[in-house]
Order: structure tokens, then sequence, then C-alpha cells
């Protein structure tokens, strides 16, 4: 997939399960090792060749604008010369060559519509998209690959989630075996981490605002036979409540952050 491929982010989200360490941010903008979580997920598909971003906006969108317009000042040394000119002198870079287009896809809106929303914006053949909360070790060049040689025209990657439970195996009215600690799920969930051809979203996609991604346009793909799934056995984990939060910042903090590839 060529490098120029936009990478579309829902960053829609209040966060409304994560409360304690949102502090009313944008979901997106839960931090992760003192960065929102948007940027790691921007720092894994730059490090698979992507630099093109498209944020899906929605709740408090300023503060991730803001965040990004400030980034350089917020990392760099500078020198600020508050004369007629105003001045700003900067001493060191950033490492991030990244080109972001900030959409303003509405504040109740669904993901499906945010998605359609921004079409105008993609202009190659293919665009990928992931949701703003999630953190994974997926070879995102062979989720590409997979997509490209299907013909498919969406393809969804599958993982295996952590349950939250312990898992029981029961014997008749005996328990055989007793899990304390979360063991994964068998079957395959939708990770995110899509690919798709850029006919998704005129095809598959209306203008309706309460349109889930989710719902009627995955499902009617699926349906046709379009729908390709990439295979990913490795970690995944979202940011959905503040135990999620506490375990990201847990596996960072200790250096063993698994989707960490830079």
């Amino acid at each position: 997939m060529h490098p120029d491929t936009p990478v579309v982010i829902l960053c829609g989200g209040q966060g409304t399960r994560i409360r304690e360490a949102s502090e009313s941010l944008p979901k997106a903008m839960v931090e992760i090792g003192g960065r929102p979580i948007a940027w790691h997920i921007m720092k894994i598909y730059r490090q698979a060749g992507y630099r093109r971003f498209i944020l899906c906006l929605g709740y408090k969108s300023w503060a991730i604008k803001e965040y990004f317009l400030d980034y350089r000042a917020r990392l760099a040394d500078f020198t600020l010369n508050m004369g007629d000119q105003h001045q700003i002198d900067f001493h060191n870079g950033v490492d991030e060559d990244w080109q972001i287009t900030f959409a303003e896809t509405g504040l109740e809106t669904a993901t499906g519509a945010r998605v359609r929303a921004i079409r105008d914006y993609v202009d190659t053949e293919h665009f990928l998209l992931t949701y703003g909360d999630g953190v994974s070790d997926v070879d995102l060049t062979a989720l590409a690959k997979e997509h490209e040689a299907s013909g498919n025209v969406g393809t969804v990657t599958g993982v295996h989630p952590t349950s939250k439970f312990g898992e029981m195996q029961v014997d008749g009215d005996r328990v055989v075996e007793f899990n304390e600690k979360p063991t994964q799920v068998t079957g395959f969930v939708s990770g995110g981490f899509f690919a798709f051809q850029r006919s998704f979203l005129d095809d598959y996609l209306d203008d309706d605002p309460q349109l889930w991604l989710e719902h009627t346009p995955l499902q009617r793909l699926a349906r046709d036979g379009r729908l390709g799934v990439h295979r990913h056995d490795g970690f995944w984990s979202a940011m959905d409540t503040y135990k999620d939060f506490q375990y990201l910042n847990s596996l960072w903090s200790s250096g063993e952050a698994p989707w960490k590839a830079w």
C-alpha cells in the first residue's frame, strides 16, 4: 500500500467509563506515559510507513487540535522574545513528520457518519482506519498486503480479547478447572485496524448522522462477501475503563509495552 495512504482515526468519543483518568478530556487524549493514546496509535502507523492522518473529531475537539498545534513548543527548547515581533526561536526539533487533517465530524455523530464525513479528504484508492482508543502490535504491513491481494472492499483485524472475568471449565455440575486471572477468548472479535477500498465510503455509507460503522455498513459488507479478516494473535488492548488505563500505563512504565516498535 502506498505510503501516502491516509490513516483515519476515530477521535470523537468522550470516554465516560474512564472519567477518573480523562478529566473530561476526549478519550483519544487520555494519556499513556504522558502522551495521548492517539499519539501512540499514530506512532504505530508511522513505524509501518504511514504519515498522513485524518482525525475524526467530536467531543472537545479543540483539546486535540491544541495538543498538536502546540506540539513543538511542548517538547522542544525555545527562546521567546516578547517584544513587538513576539519571536520564538526553537533550539531543537521533533521527530514527527506527520501530516494531520483535523475534521470536525460532529458532537453526537455515530462512527459510520464520521467516516462518511471525511470522504473528500481520502484521495487514494485505499485508506486505513482505526479507533482512537486501541493499541496493538498488529503487523500493519501484512494487513495492507492481505487487503490488496484479496480484492476485498474491507479487511478487519480479528483479535483475541482478554476476558475480564475468571474462566471456569465445567463438567456437569463440577468445576474441573478454575482460572483466576484473565484468559484469552478463543474466538475473534473486531480489533479495529481496518483497511478499505475508497469505494466503501460511497457504496456502504450514507449521510445519516446515526449511521454506526459497526452496524449496517460492516454487516452488509460481510453479507456481500467483501469483508476479509487479518488474524492477529498478538497483543491488543482497548482503553475502555480505568482498569485498562492503569494496565496500559503499567506496561509503558515497565518498558514492556508490546505496541512500542519505535
